[in-house]
Formats: structure tokens, C-alpha cells, sequence
């Protein structure tokens, strides 16, 4: 029997991963900053959408105004809706939010910031998420991210939205009450594809010790992991009702590097036959 997987709630997961790459000499930061290139990625979620509002990134370089918050540096996402369906963000897709020179020294925090149109669609039909006032004056996450001059990072915020939604008992409502994540530059990345395509959606899952980070395939069968630490995982796929799901033991992930994994074939289901 396929072992079913408890998707009834959500606690919004925020992944960090930081990577730093060399520039083109044209679109190097200039001299004495760092350049923060800033992308959305999503877990799995068992609604129709999860559409959230981003109004932008706030980012606060440690230093002497740190404590009174004075120096908090803005990015906004001017996208021209700023809405954003999460559960299109898989299988190595992302939203690009923005980008913006700061000076080179270190990141303290960062701050997410949330609009109020915010839902979901379950069954074909609009349910409003309620967001708390402490959620639209910034999600904030303590980085401590070092940032050498004249270098570009991308900053990848990973919302795991197979469990970020809290249905508020028998009220009929669902709250957005987001639980951050953070994993730091030195990551390791997990990538492959699942197949046939019939057995979509396929929900992968990478496992290891009490953690796990998950998300769908796309279209083509392929996924993609980030921000995941150095160690040796377990995959988990778990596709439609029919087809079989399986677990891949024993893949070794490096800091710094992408890995590989070949293609994943799953089985139909084989039908069970009550006895007489």
C-alpha cells in the first residue's frame, strides 16, 4: 500500500541559500559593494495555487545602527502584479524578486515583506488567507552572511508550501503563519528527473536525519533541491494514486556542488484484490 503523506497543514518554511558567482566585468557591483540578486523558489502544496503578495526584501548590513533598525536597505518587487503562485515555482523554476548593490561587510537580517492579497484555490474556489499585522511588517530572518566586495549572490527564499496554511478550527478560515528556514551559502544541490510522466504530480522529498525539503517535478518529469546540507540523503517519490511510490537510498550530497541523480522509473500500481 502507498504510504499516504499528511498534507492537511502548512508552516511556511523560508530557505535561504546564499551562492556567490563571478560577473561579467558589465554588471560587477561597484567598487567596496556586493551585488544581492534575490529569487523565490517553492515546496509542494496540495491546493490548486497558493497565490501570495510580495511587496519586496528588506536587508539589514550588520553594523553601529543595527539595533535601532535605521539602516535596513529596501528592495521592492515591482513586478507589475505582484502576486505570486507558489505552487508554480518547481522543478528548478523561480520567481527573480529583484536586485541591489549593499555595501560588503555582513548581512545581519533579512526581511520579507507581504502584502494582504493573499489565498488559496481548493476545489476551483477562492479561500482568503488571513495574514497577521506582524506578517505584513516583515518576516525576519537572522542571516550573519559575510559579503566580499565586488562579488554577486544570489539570495533564494524557499517557501515549503506543502505546509504553510492554518485552517483555524472549525471557523472555515485559513491563516498564513509563516515558519522560517535558513541555510547558509556552502550548500549542496540535488537534481534529477522522475518518469513516466504519467505518474505526475510526483511529489520528491529529500530526507535525511528529522529533515526533510520537498518539492514537484515539472512538466518534463524534472526537479530541483536547493540549500540542502552536506550528508547522505533518501528520496522519497511519491506520485499520483496510480503508481507506486519509491525511495532512492543512499545519495551523497557535497557542499558546493550539484548532484546528479538518474533517472527515476516508477511501476503502475498493482490493484488489490480483497480476498473471499
Amino acid at each position: 500500500m502507498k504510504t499516504q503523506m499528511n498534507r492537511l497543514l502548512f508552516a511556511l518554511a523560508l530557505t535561504f541559500l546564499i551562492t556567490s558567482c563571478d560577473m561579467e566585468d558589465n554588471l560587477n557591483p561597484s567598487e567596496g559593494n556586493a551585488k544581492l540578486n534575490v529569487y523565490m523558489i517553492d515546496a509542494p502544496a496540495s491546493y490548486d495555487a497558493v497565490w501570495i503578495e510580495v511587496l519586496g526584501v528588506e536587508i539589514l548590513p550588520k553594523g553601529k545602527n543595527e539595533e535601532n533598525g535605521s539602516a535596513w536597505i529596501n528592495l521592492p518587487y515591482e513586478a507589475e502584479d505582484q502576486k505570486i503562485n507558489l505552487l508554480s515555482l518547481v522543478g528548478g523554476n523561480s520567481a527573480f524578486l529583484g536586485e541591489k548593490e549593499v555595501p560588503s561587510g555582513e548581512i545581519s537580517q533579512i526581511r520579507l515583506l507581504l502584502g494582504n492579497d493573499n489565498y488559496i484555490i481548493e476545489d476551483g474556489q477562492r479561500i482568503d488567507l488571513t495574514t497577521p499585522s506582524a506578517q505584513q511588517s516583515g518576516l525576519k530572518l537572522k542571516i550573519d552572511k559575510p559579503l566580499n566586495p565586488g562579488i554577486s549572490y544570489d539570495l533564494v527564499i524557499d517557501f515549503d508550501a506543502a505546509r504553510s496554511i492554518v485552517k483555524a478550527g472549525n471557523s472555515g478560515k485559513y491563516i498564513l503563519k509563516p515558519v522560517l528556514r535558513v541555510v547558509a551559502e556552502e550548500s549542496a544541490t540535488i537534481e534529477g528527473s522522475v518518469l513516466p510522466l504519467e505518474a505526475q504530480p510526483v511529489q520528491v522529498s529529500a530526507i535525511i536525519h528529522e529533515d526533510t525539503v520537498s518539492t514537484f517535478t515539472d512538466e518534463n518529469g524534472s526537479f530541483v533541491i536547493r540549500g540542502l546540507e552536506m550528508g547522505t540523503y533518501r528520496l522519497w517519490m511519491l506520485p499520483n494514486e496510480l503508481y507506486e511510490e519509491k525511495f532512492v537510498e543512499d545519495v551523497e550530497l557535497e557542499l558546493g556542488k550539484v548532484t546528479k541523480v538518474d533517472p527515476i522509473e516508477l511501476v503502475e500500481a498493482v490493484e488489490e484484490i480483497p480476498e473471499d
